[in-house]
């Protein structure tokens, strides 16, 4: 299986999706499974699909989080920051690989 396969089997399955959710599909899909053939199996697609949307949303509950506490913390003096206001900085980065991880395909590095 390729990507243009993949894409035409997601444009089957949501026939309303638009070119480019089409394509982030594809690239979320493909870098959830070791070898794309795997997708050609219907139950394993959805399997992929379901396991995908849950660690995409997973993922953008916890930016959504995270860019309020940002917000916040973008307020104040970087100059006076506690090692509270530090480890929020940090877990941000943390939470950003991880959305990146999901569209590369590469494990994020443990912080």
């Amino acid at each position: 299986m390729n990507c243009h396969e993949l894409a035409l089997r997601i444009q089957q399955m949501q026939p309303e999706a638009l070119p480019r959710d089409v394509a982030r599909l594809c690239l979320l899909l493909a870098n959830s499974v070791r070898d794309l053939s795997e997708l050609r199996d219907d139950r394993r697609l959805a399997q992929a699909w379901h396991e995908m949307g849950m660690r995409l949303q997973a993922a953008t509950d916890q930016h959504a989080a995270m860019t309020e506490e940002l917000e916040a913390l973008a307020k104040q003096d970087p100059s006076k920051f506690t090692l509270e206001q530090v480890w929020v900085l940090i877990r941000a980065i943390k939470v950003q690989s991880q959305i990146l991880e999901l569209y590369v395909g590469r494990p994020h590095v443990e912080v």
